[in-house]
């Protein structure tokens, strides 16, 4: 049914969740996953009070390893599972435009990905990649929830 699988990480624990979750669903269809993190432009990566002032390059720096940590994490769980895991990590200031461009250019078949459900204000106000990818993505998406 599925041959590709899409899944878009954040490095939370909700994410590795549902990359477990693409794992077996991979598994029993023979399919593949590709990971994605988007590395998040300068102006908008901020991770630390001791980053404050740092150079351009020292925040790149910060999200291109956490990029690797998180994406080498899937890739485990996929090679643990016995799925074929390819990883990418765009540059980007929207998470689901670049969630919808490489699951369009790796010609995906499904998109799994955690929504942590921040609801009310909070959730209006910051909006959600989750929602943002349902809206506009033509593809089947499965969304892992948090448990109750």
């Amino acid at each position: 049914m599925f041959r590709h699988l899409l899944v878009p990480t954040d490095g939370s624990a909700l994410s590795e969740a549902a990359a477990r979750m693409a794992v077996a669903l991979a598994k029993e269809n023979g399919a593949r996953i590709t990971a994605l993190y988007m590395v998040r432009p300068f102006h908008m990566t901020v991770y630390s009070a001791e980053m404050v002032g740092a150079p351009q390059d020292d925040f790149e720096s910060v999200d291109r390893e956490r990029a690797g940590q998180y994406l080498e994490t899937v890739r485990a769980i996929a090679t643990e599972g016995g799925v074929d895991c390819d990883t990418e990590a765009p540059t980007g200031a929207h998470p689901y435009e670049a969630i919808l461009k490489a699951a369009k250019a790796r010609h995906c078949d499904l998109i799994v990905m955690a929504s942590h459900g921040h609801g009310g204000i909070r959730g209006l106000l910051l909006g959600s990649e989750t929602q943002k990818v349902l809206t506009h993505s033509h593809l089947p998406i499965l969304v892992v929830r948090p448990p109750e």
